[in-house]
């Protein structure tokens, strides 16, 4: 059992820790401390859902449906482009750290929907937590099983979290306009690539 367990914090660590829109939009938050921890108790327990929906079977009802990961990859690649033009246009802006608390009172809800979007939104959630996950938990049987799913979930939640609390230590840097400008252009590429990257494959 314990073996199960550290397998799934690691093979699950290793896949969420990847950059993606995801982490980009927990970071951002984390710096602005805008709704930092509800966002990523938000992305923690999607992760929980389809990590658990994963070890259960659910990935075998994905593979059997392609088209609910066309739809993910579209409206996903959509969404990333039309998120990516906003941070492009926030990059070329001088205000953003005056504005940060006002805004972070008035956003929850814009916050919430926008965590859901980026992550329900992002077909590589659904091919990594349920697929990948899902498969790999077959060498497991009975409580091994679930073991390794609660390692995996264990896994998403030390990492959001910490970085969502951690991005508070690099505040200092992003006291300069600049520094967010920077930030605001590596999310739009970061963004924008992985938008690329879903619809790629339909254009190749």
């Amino acid at each position: 059992m314990q073996t199960a367990f550290i397998q799934g914090m690691g093979i699950g660590g290793s896949l969420i820790m990847a950059v993606g829109a995801q982490n980009a939009f927990v970071l951002k938050q984390g710096l602005k401390r805008s709704h930092s921890l509800p966002i990523a108790a938000i992305c923690s327990f999607i992760d929980a859902i389809m990590i658990t929906a994963g070890v259960a079977g659910l990935g075998h009802l994905i593979m059997a449906f392609p088209l609910i990961k066309d739809i993910a990859s579209f409206g996903g690649a959509l969404f990333l482009l039309i998120y990516g033009y906003g941070a492009l246009k926030s990059s070329f802006s001088d205000n953003r750290m005056d504005s940060d608390g006002e805004l972070a009172a008035d956003s929850l809800k814009k916050a919430v929907l926008t965590t859901l979007a980026i992550s329900l939104l992002n077909p590589h959630l659904y091919l990594d937590t349920v697929v990948l996950l899902g498969s790999i938990s077959v060498q497991f049987e009975g409580a091994e099983k679930q073991w390794f799913g609660a390692g995996a979930v264990l896994a998403s939640f030390v990492w959001f979290f910490s970085l969502s609390l951690g991005a508070k230590y690099l505040s200092p840097i992003f006291k300069k306009p600049k520094a967010w400008c920077y930030l605001d252009r590596f999310i739009c590429v970061t963004m924008w690539s992985i938008a690329a990257a879903l619809v790629y494959p339909y254009l190749a």
